[in-house]
């Protein structure tokens, strides 16, 4: 099957085939009927799978022959998680769309909002937006949401693991009740099967993959080290096996920054990337990391995603995520659309336990390695793992110190106060 056979205009075949593709992926060739018969949709697929042509490419035509947006309104809307999907969307949106007249803008937080305000003044066909900067332009009447005729939620599961539900509920109540509405999601959980519930009327289900599973185009091995030997370990793999364009994730920002200041320390060229990074910081880094000339890009998870680079080859996993699914999502990075990928992961004993619950998600024991003179201490003991951090010293955590504790007349618990849950920034 070809472009062709799936009803799309000329013009965007013509963008299509420009780009270098020939032949759909399972996802466009439902998702691309779908959409233009105007239903809703709910679909999931594994990252790397082509799941934004699935509805760019029908949003584009469906869009091309309607009425012009007045002035601040919008057409069709597209919700992201993080800034770099939303740019990246925007992006495939003016390949696909340049042989098409239609107004398209992306919209984040991070920057300065008057660019974004020009934009949208005239009326755009289609805005790609953050949630949390749509809600703020709406709020000073820069936009207006009443004449959506599409909205998309693109990556809806990580839109809800970064506590966005209630913007999502705020943009909900600000669109017209008749709309076509798009749900994207690389996993149909309890959550998302309630917002679904929720949000869309008999929709079209379509699911490309198995649940929780990755691409069979990625080499997937573990290497068994110790946790302070990890960062040379890493500079050995680098080194030895000449890899060239390495995206490495590490659980914290702190993290990032400091792995990547020690690899440059080692003539690596690395950069990372995370919410504290300013949004002209991320950008020259992913520019320099997509060109080649920056070998080494250290992301912690919600900055790395939606990041879409052709046939990246290498992902590293220098700490196992504490939430499983991300593991997928994280080597997804890497053989995406039928190319080749390796991802690596560096496990210390502290996240053996991490490391079986991937492998039970996944359905499959993953092939452990031991890199000779980085052989891990045979009686190495495990520190616990609370929150995406080692448990800092043992004072207040063992049982001999809490005994001390209760035996002291004189101490007085400590009231722990509840963090309150707030969206995280990309």
């Amino acid at each position: 099957m070809s472009f062709s056979n799936l009803g799309l205009r000329a013009e965007l075949l013509r963008a299509v085939d420009e780009q270098g593709y020939s032949t759909p992926t399972p996802i466009q060739r439902q998702a691309i009927p779908a959409v233009l018969q105007g239903g809703d949709l709910l679909a999931s697929a594994q990252t790397g799978t082509g799941k934004t042509a699935g509805f760019t490419l029908p949003l584009l035509q469906r869009l091309a022959d309607g009425p012009r947006p007045k002035a601040r309104q919008v057409r069709a809307l597209i919700l992201a998680p993080t800034r770099e999907l939303a740019a990246q969307i925007g992006d495939n949106i003016q390949a696909y769309g340049r042989y098409i007249p239609l107004r398209s803008h992306v919209i984040f937080g991070g920057v300065g909002q008057q660019p974004q305000v020009d934009a949208i003044r005239p009326g755009l066909d289609i805005l790609i937006a953050t949630p949390g900067r749509l809600l703020d332009l709406h709020q000073q009447r820069h936009v207006d949401l009443s004449q959506v005729e599409t909205l998309v939620l693109d990556e809806a599961d990580r839109m809800l693991d970064m506590g966005f539900i209630h913007d999502i509920r705020k943009v909900l109540r600000l669109l017209p009740e008749k709309r076509q509405n798009l749900l994207f999601s690389a996993t149909f959980s309890t959550e998302i099967q309630a917002l679904a519930g929720k949000l869309l009327n008999d929709p079209t289900l379509i699911e490309v993959a198995r649940r929780n599973t990755t691409a069979e185009t990625i080499d997937q091995t573990i290497y068994r080290v110790d946790r302070e030997k990890k960062r040379d370990l890493l500079a050995h793999l680098i080194n030895e096996h000449q890899w060239y364009q390495v995206l490495v994730f590490t659980r914290t920002k702190h993290g990032a920054n400091r792995l990547a200041e020690q690899l440059s320390k080692q003539d690596i060229p690395a950069m990372a990337i995370h919410g504290n990074k300013s949004q002209s910081a991320r950008t020259k880094a992913l520019a320099a990391f997509k060109s080649g000339t920056l070998q080494v890009l250290v992301a912690t998870d919600i900055a790395a995603r939606g990041l879409d680079i052709s046939e990246l080859p290498h992902v590293v996993n220098f700490e196992l995520p504490n939430v499983a699914e991300d593991y997928v999502h994280r080597i997804g990075r890497t053989g995406r659309a039928g190319s080749l990928g390796q991802a690596i992961s560096l496990v210390c004993i502290d996240e053996y336990g991490l490391l079986g619950n991937i492998e039970r998600l996944i359905k499959r024991p993953l092939e452990k390695r031991i890199e000779p003179g980085f052989e891990p201490d045979p009686n190495a003991k495990p520190e616990p793992i609370e929150n995406g951090r080692r448990r800092q010293g043992a004072s207040r955590g063992t049982p001999d110190a809490r005994q001390k504790q209760a035996a002291d007349p004189n101490h007085r618990p400590q009231r722990r106060r509840r963090p309150r849950r707030r969206p995280q920034q990309a």
